[in-house]
């Protein structure tokens, strides 16, 4: 099983990113699908997720707004469009599944995924 995301970049504050993460090996559909960031000396910290039942969306409060998570069965592919990017969006991204439908108190949990990607580095500076 490989995530592999990317879009990751340099940005001033303000601007767009829009990330992808293309999965293969695994039977896309039944799969919940999220991401997570991690900033330098910080812990991982959960960005949004994409429930497959009902495909239902929820975010942190932090990017609630801004971010939004969807994905495209047809190219097993997953994305995170970021819009009005802040400093403290500065991190590197990773994305993550699990099968099936995690119960909503713990989505936003990284220890129920089971395959992560690499991760890519957003910077967000002027």
């Amino acid at each position: 099983v490989q995530l592999q995301a990317s879009g990751g970049g340099w940005v001033q504050p303000g601007a767009s990113l829009r990330l992808s993460c293309q999965i293969s090996g695994r039977t896309f559909s039944g799969l919940t699908v999220a991401w997570f960031r991690q900033a330098p000396g910080k812990e991982r910290e959960f960005v949004g997720a994409k429930r497959w039942s009902g495909g239902n969306t929820f975010y942190a409060n932090s990017v609630k707004g801004r971010f939004s998570v969807s994905r495209d069965n047809a190219k097993n592919t997953v994305y995170l469009q970021m819009n009005s990017l802040e400093p403290e969006d500065t991190a590197v991204y990773h994305c993550a599944t699990v099968p099936g439908s995690p119960i909503m108190s713990s989505i936003s949990s990284s220890q129920i995924y089971d395959y992560w990607g690499q991760g890519t580095q957003v910077t967000v500076s002027s």
